[in-house]
């Protein structure tokens, strides 16, 4: 598994996906696990899950701007 960051807090992620957990789909990982998401302004960003629950409904680049790592299991947006 490919480990990279998270674009929105920085923490360290393994990019779930390919033959190394083809059967458990990142469940195994635990903590960290990510993937890349396509925005409808036609930006890529690779976001942990919990930055991805903390986005809005119709995320921008810069809801991804305003996201920060609150402790292992959550992220925040901070700012307007």
């Amino acid at each position: 598994m490919a480990k990279d960051s998270c674009d929105g807090c920085g923490r360290t992620v393994t990019v779930a996906g390919g033959i190394a957990n083809i059967w458990t789909f990142g469940e195994d990982t635990g903590k960290g696990t990510a993937m890349t998401l396509e925005f409808e302004d036609g930006s890529e960003h690779l976001l942990c899950y919990p930055c991805i629950e903390a986005l809005p409904d119709y995320p921008s680049a810069a809801d991804v701007d305003r996201l920060e790592e609150v402790d292992e299991t959550t992220s925040r947006h901070v700012g307007p």
